[in-house]
């Protein structure tokens, strides 16, 4: 696969991946007549909205699906965490991706419109500080250093404000946008729960922060970790010192092993328990956890455990009881 697509999503747009023909109704296992063998003629639509950190992965997941049943259709949506959750909630959708956990006021409207909905975590990801490829002088930050750039109480305005021996260049900032589960996570094992409150561009779609970087020699931003990994070369990962005092740099070892903190965090999709009742949610939602591990890695972030994978499976099986 080329992943180098992702680059083109248009958050404005909603992007979604319409991925074979929609059908109405759902049926497993026709005959193909003419050479008398069994086929995947699974038909229907399955609606997927949310994270722009898990996208990479339930796009990877979706093309192989309509692969397997080339008569139905996913169509994946780029909102954001908050985004998602306002559409999931709605009932307009079937799945929704999220990079940090179904807040308590989310889970409340949910159960105010009369939703169920299941939890599944699909992967572990890296929260990834990055800089320009020139920037030869931040060789890494702590996190009391992030927390002094991003608030605006700190007085921080320029490089050598953080350290004196850095340049007197001024800061420009890239974030994802309040809707972004990514926002969130960082407002709060970075900022304890402070809104970021300077001047910042901020977007829903992690590749204008990328491309925000790339075009400021002084531009500092995070994301998921396989937008670094698909942006290697252009943009240049900033390592973290953690709690136990350790320089770490996000891989698949120290996400998987923990030592890459606070910055490490696992990956959700929430699915409507309504929905599992349709064969095409429901085969759809079998095939994301199957392909999980796989896609997760092939796209640049950490997966689970096996042992996850199939609890989650075996939760799976028991909603469509």
């Amino acid at each position: 696969m080329e992943w180098n697509k992702i680059a083109k999503l248009t958050t404005t747009l909603g992007v979604t991946l319409v991925l074979a023909a929609c059908g109405n109704e759902a049926t497993n296992g026709d005959t193909n007549e003419a050479e008398g063998e069994t086929t995947n003629s699974l038909s229907g639509s399955v609606q997927v909205d949310g994270s722009s950190t898990v996208f990479p992965i339930m796009e990877a997941v979706a093309e192989e699906f309509s692969m397997e049943y080339p008569e139905a259709q996913a169509t994946i949506g780029v909102s954001g965490t908050g985004g998602g959750m306002e559409k999931f909630i709605a009932g307009e959708t079937d799945i929704s991706n999220a990079s940090r956990p179904m807040k308590e006021e989310e889970a409340t409207m949910l159960e105010e419109a009369g939703i169920e909905s299941t939890e599944f975590r699909i992967a572990l990801d890296g929260l990834s500080v990055v800089v320009h490829p020139s920037n030869d002088w931040v060789d890494y930050l702590t996190v009391e250093e992030l927390k002094s750039i991003w608030l605006e109480e700190s007085d921080v305005e320029t490089w050598a404000d953080v350290r004196s021996e850095w340049p007197e260049e001024k800061i420009e900032l890239f974030s994802p946008g309040t809707d972004s589960g990514t926002y969130d996570y960082f407002d709060e094992v970075i900022l304890d729960g402070e809104q970021i409150d300077r001047e910042a561009s901020l977007s829903e779609d992690d590749n204008i922060l990328v491309q925000g970087v790339m075009g400021s020699e002084n531009g500092l931003a995070y994301f998921g970790y396989a937008y670094y990994a698909e942006n290697e070369g252009n943009v240049k990962i900033v390592p973290i010192e953690n709690g136990e005092g350790e320089v770490v740099t996000p891989s698949s070892e120290t996400v998987q092993d923990g030592s890459y903190e606070p910055l490490s965090r696992p990956l959700f999709f929430y699915v409507n328990n309504e929905s599992i009742k349709d064969d095409t949610v429901y085969e759809f939602t079998k095939y994301t956890l199957e392909m999980a591990g796989d896609m997760a890695t092939e796209v640049g972030y950490v997966a689970l455990e096996d042992s996850i994978y199939t609890e989650s499976l075996e939760t799976l099986e028991n909603l469509r009881e």
